[in-house]
């Protein structure tokens, strides 16, 4: 490998316990402490991107034929799973959820109020 260049560890797939649309509280990095809703998840890399969190500039070339406009963005990049602890919506407190068989499939609680999430 060159310098500068990195690869990501290969991660076995689990099944994340953030979903789409969750509160999330950041445990560590310079957002730590920050509770966000979550965008987008990606399970094959174990990383989720959270609304206004890990915030990144990138500069853009101006390009007239797709209407974009130059200059310096600002964005969400990814985070950790293992960075993230869910909110239970019910008591408020960032919790560990578990999960339980219901005739309708397997539902998410949390382990503090032990109510469905």
């Amino acid at each position: 490998m060159y310098a500068g260049e990195r690869k990501q560890k290969e991660l076995p797939p689990q099944k994340p316990h953030v979903k789409k649309g969750d509160m999330v509280l950041v445990l560590s990095g310079k957002d730590r402490g920050k509770q966000a809703k979550v965008l987008r998840v990606n399970p094959s890399k174990g990383t989720a991107i959270v609304e206004r969190v890990n915030m990144l500039k990138k500069h853009t070339k101006p390009n007239p034929q797709r209407n974009i406009k130059g200059g310096i963005l600002e964005r969400e990049a990814p985070i950790r799973l293992s960075n993230l602890q869910v909110v239970c919506p019910s008591c408020n407190e960032p919790t560990r959820t578990g999960s339980h068989r219901t005739n309708e499939g397997a539902k998410r609680y949390c382990k503090q109020c032990e109510t469905e999430m």
